[in-house]
């Protein structure tokens, strides 16, 4: 019984002696700052993942040289929109030529596509107009030649022992003035059917009419639109004109841009115009017209462009992509294009190193891109050494699966 008690009382010694200890380490713990917790082991299922560090690759000598390095640095962005459209005639520059008068188509002189000049015949007519004006001016003619010797005549007699009345000399000179009026008259008459002095005169010493009033193109240009066929009846301003003559070293840009973005664009904006049948090259104009109206279906505003064309390049329907400058450049941090890569789960990724052996994948965030260099928002520095050429090669080492 004795024994009993004494290992009775060492076992709440010992109890007594771990509960101070408890309480002691507790106290401890209390006045470092930590929270008891802290050092609690986490439940089952329950660890916490040690934090990734960033994605590296080591290469060797040999790797080296199918990547390109370079330092962060800047570009000056334009800041630029685009529009899809199409190309026409400058209606402006576009003359439809009619006939000065109705008459019935002769002979058409040029065809559809064909280089004209000022003044140059397109097409002759058969215009009762003209006939009756050459016949007025044949009847003048032989007038004024009938009055002229009339009055000769009567010179004649008037200084000869003859003699004439003073009336009837008198007359003979009214006659031959008034045929002489006239026939200024006729002739001027056939001057506008565009007849010139050496004609008129071979008609009067023939005394011929020349039925064909020639129609002449009123601009330099091409012949953009024929419907000229011989027997047409044609009239002036009668729909559609026998010939259409445009100036085409100057062309239409037309393009559809978004209502939301039709705030960027004004007059005399600087436009620049690609093609696909042109690839590459680049063709110089600016805006000449924003349309007040918009589409209500497809909310879109036209914007016209006069597109400088000298050699007569562009066509009519062909279709063009336009860039307008519509703010100044915004200089940012930049890198190449090939030094952006797009990982599997769409994020954006660069590789950076400092002693261009071991390269990190850094995640970025990019903006505006132009002539091969992308805009960096975030995730580099400017004067960071990058991959300029060949992170795609990188990402791919990091991607494939290691050997045994």
């Amino acid at each position: 019984m004795k024994d009993f008690e004494q290992a009775n009382q060492r076992t709440l010694a010992a109890a007594a002696t771990a509960a101070m200890m408890v309480i002691a380490t507790a106290s401890f713990l209390s006045g470092c700052g930590h929270s008891a917790s802290a050092n609690t082991p986490p439940e089952s299922g329950s660890a916490t993942k040690p934090p990734q560090s960033d994605p590296t690759v080591d290469l060797s000598p040999s790797q080296l040289n199918a990547i390109k390095i370079e330092p962060v640095g800047s570009y000056a962005f334009p800041l630029e929109k685009e529009a899809v459209g199409n190309i026409d005639y400058d209606e402006d520059l576009s003359v439809q030529v009619f006939p000065a008068y109705q008459g019935t188509i002769i002979k058409t002189l040029v065809e559809l596509g064909a280089e004209v000049q000022k003044d140059q015949p397109l097409y002759t007519i058969k215009s009762p107009d003209l006939i009756q004006a050459e016949s007025n001016l044949i009847g003048a003619a032989a007038t004024y030649e009938l009055t002229t010797k009339e009055l000769a005549r009567a010179k004649d007699l008037y200084t000869t022992s003859v003699g004439v009345p003073q009336r009837e000399l008198e007359q003979a000179i009214s006659d031959q003035q008034t045929a002489e009026g006239a026939l200024k008259a006729a002739r001027d008459a056939v001057l506008v059917f565009g007849k010139t002095d050496a004609e008129i005169d071979q008609m009067i010493a023939s005394r011929k009419i020349d039925p064909a009033l020639v129609v002449r193109s009123p601009i330099r240009g091409k012949v953009t639109y024929k419907n000229a066929q011989p027997g047409f009846f044609v009239q002036p301003g009668n729909l559609p004109a026998p010939y259409s003559v445009a100036d085409v070293a100057l062309k239409w840009m037309l393009a559809n841009v978004p209502e939301s973005e039709s705030g960027f664009f004004h007059l005399g904006q600087p436009v620049a115009v690609r093609t696909l049948a042109y690839d590459g090259r680049i063709f110089k104009g600016k805006v000449s017209k924003i349309y007040e109206s918009v589409d209500p279906n497809t909310h879109r505003v036209t914007i016209r462009s006069d597109i400088t064309d000298p050699g007569n390049d562009l066509r009519p329907g062909m279709l063009a992509n336009f860039v307008i400058r519509v703010d100044a450049p915004v200089e940012a941090t930049a890198i190449p294009a090939n030094g952006v890569v797009r990982e599997p789960d769409g994020t954006m990724g660069a590789w950076v190193t400092t002693d261009r052996q071991r390269f990190t994948e850094r995640i970025i965030k990019v903006g505006l891109r132009k002539d091969n260099r992308v805009q960096i928002l975030e995730g580099l520095q400017q004067g960071e050494l990058v991959v300029s050429d060949g992170a795609v090669f990188l990402s791919n080492m990091l991607q494939a699966a290691p050997s045994d």
